[in-house]
């Protein structure tokens, strides 16, 4: 229990967001195997699937950039519950219709809902927590969001042969008990006065643009770079791991990525909180590049023992450490080098990139994977890794220099935390 009582004296709303997230990430049953509902239900190949992935980035990217623009300028707790509510009816559709191409568009502007949203709740974390707190505030919210997940995964994958509509009830009444929560216990969203000296880089700069707060930023651009080519490696596991596990295992791939899954999020509820107060020194740049790493240990693992069943969970013990250790530096990272003033609007355009980038590699690892294998492929997402690897290496080298008020307190601290 001491280990949670590092979360204690957070701002109520953020406990009762943390919460919603649980409620709906607990319902998460379509994403887990949309892969193989393409795949074994549709009849889609590898390489069409990535397409299909690609042409639902594209169809999200205005989302993202409507949804920041939204969250600067509106209530950003009304804008989460329009947006559920919307995306509510269409699951509930989905589950009363035959599954078709119908359902799958249905559950893609679900998708572009979600992620209108998603700049709305990135902003309201930040605006209700200190600098101080950031890190906290974040790693609860993602803590919260896969103790929802532990069980989801596994359910879809058995639900998955003769119960897929299930799925999408499921999702659907989720989504709509964590609105309600949300909609009636979240009152106050005015954001925290905070005049710490590590704040000074998130004062309000009203009327400016967000490419003039990147040009003021450069290292944002870095991070960009750094933060998008992650984000494609790091969203392939959802890709290619079943296609491999179907390969190999026919039809049973469905249940065994499901559990691997659940093991991921059984991971992070269990070791979020550890490495949260084992690293809470260490700095953020340092915890990307620990993430990368184990990212890529994971990966290789998978890649190697690949029809080994219990190396599979092995490979996601060790790539949901990089996972944890990335999530609780990126958030924490952005929102204390950006105005407050900007943060949905940063969030959203970040969502866009990541999402066109990711796209990129969805297309690139689906024509791969029919025309060269999984182990080409494979050796081509490892690349990837690495690639972001470095660049955190080069970001943490020059963040220092370029904001040096996040690195004033105890230098012996500072060099510890290195």
């Amino acid at each position: 229990m001491k280990l949670f009582n590092q979360y204690r004296g957070l701002r109520r709303e953020i406990y009762i967001l943390s919460f919603g997230k649980m409620v709906t990430c607990l319902g998460s049953m379509i994403w887990p195997v949309l892969t193989m509902i393409l795949n074994q239900k549709l009849g889609l190949s590898a390489a069409e699937i990535s397409y299909f992935f690609v042409a639902s980035s594209i169809v999200m990217l205005p989302a993202n950039i409507i949804g920041g623009k939204l969250a600067d300028r509106f209530n950003k707790k009304r804008l989460i519950v329009i947006c559920d509510s919307v995306s509510i009816i269409c699951y509930l559709i989905g589950a009363a219709v035959p599954l078709g191409i119908e359902t799958i568009i249905l559950f893609v502007f679900a998708g572009i809902l979600q992620s209108m949203e998603g700049p709305s709740y990135d902003a309201l974390f930040a605006d209700l927590s200190t600098t101080k707190d950031r890190e906290r505030a974040y790693s609860l919210d993602y803590l919260a969001a896969n103790l929802g997940l532990v069980l989801s995964p596994t359910i879809a994958g058995l639900l998955f042969k003769d119960y897929l509509w299930l799925n999408f009830l499921i999702s659907g009444l989720s989504i709509a008990v964590s609105t309600v929560l949300i909609a009636l216990l979240v009152r106050d969203i005015t954001p925290v006065e905070d005049d710490s000296e590590e704040a000074e880089y998130q004062k309000k700069k009203d009327g400016a643009s967000v490419f003039t707060i990147l040009k003021e930023n450069p290292m944002l651009i870095l991070y960009l770079i750094c933060g998008t080519l992650y984000s494609g490696a790091y969203s392939e596991y959802n890709f290619i791991m079943p296609l491999d596990m179907a390969a190999v295992h026919g039809e049973s791939g469905a249940v065994i990525f499901g559990t691997v899954s659940s093991l991921n999020c059984i991971t992070v509820v269990i070791f979020t909180p550890i490495i949260t107060k084992l690293f809470a020194r260490m700095r953020d740049t340092g915890k990307m590049i620990v993430g990368r790493v184990l990212v890529f240990a994971g990966y290789v693992v998978f890649l190697l023992l690949l029809g080994f069943i219990p190396s599979y969970y092995l490979a996601m013990l060790i790539f949901t450490w990089g996972e944890i250790f990335s999530v609780l530096a990126e958030g924490p990272y952005v929102s204390t080098r950006i105005p407050a003033s900007h943060r949905g609007r940063i969030n959203g355009l970040m969502a866009v990139v990541y999402t066109a980038v990711t796209g990129g590699i969805d297309l690139s690892v689906g024509h791969l994977y029919d025309h060269a294998g999984s182990t080409w492929t494979w050796v081509f997402i490892l690349a990837i890794t690495v690639a972001s690897a470095s660049a955190a290496v080069i970001l943490k080298s020059l963040d220092r220099k370029a904001y040096p008020k996040l690195y004033s307190e105890s230098p012996e601290t500072a060099a510890e935390s290195e």
